[in-house]
């Protein structure tokens, strides 16, 4: 096989992790599926009230930081499970500052959900 076709073959490998990782996240997160659920109602919204292109990439966007940092925090939390499976403080700390990520993005998600939605409302 020529390094081209290795290269190809690679990326669409690394496609079909990734798909099987998301997949796996939906079927066994609750935060994420419950971040899912919120996110086909945005998207409905967004159609019922004929956002904007603009807004649209907004709440794209904002949708996607939400649940990637999810990923990455349910990602922190099974390492740290895995590596020391007792309480441990330092752990805990790791795990607290993880959520607190998933934290600050939902609370932009839900400013750009305002700034967009609320002048529809009102």
């Amino acid at each position: 096989m020529s390094k081209a076709s290795n290269f190809i073959t690679g990326r669409i490998r690394g496609c079909g992790y990734a798909l099987k990782g998301a997949l796996i996240l939906l079927k066994t997160e609750p935060s994420i599926q419950v971040q899912a659920v919120i996110a086909i109602i945005m998207t409905a919204l967004g159609f019922y009230m004929n956002i904007t292109a603009t807004e649209w990439i907004l709440q794209t966007f904002a949708i996607g930081l939400v649940m990637s940092i999810e990923g990455l925090n349910t990602t922190v939390e099974a390492i740290a499970d895995f590596i020391h499976p007792d309480f441990h403080n330092k752990i805990g700390f790791i795990k607290d500052i993880a959520a607190g990520a998933v934290f600050i993005a939902a609370i932009v998600a839900v400013v750009v959900g305002c700034i967009i939605y609320v002048p529809y409302l009102f």
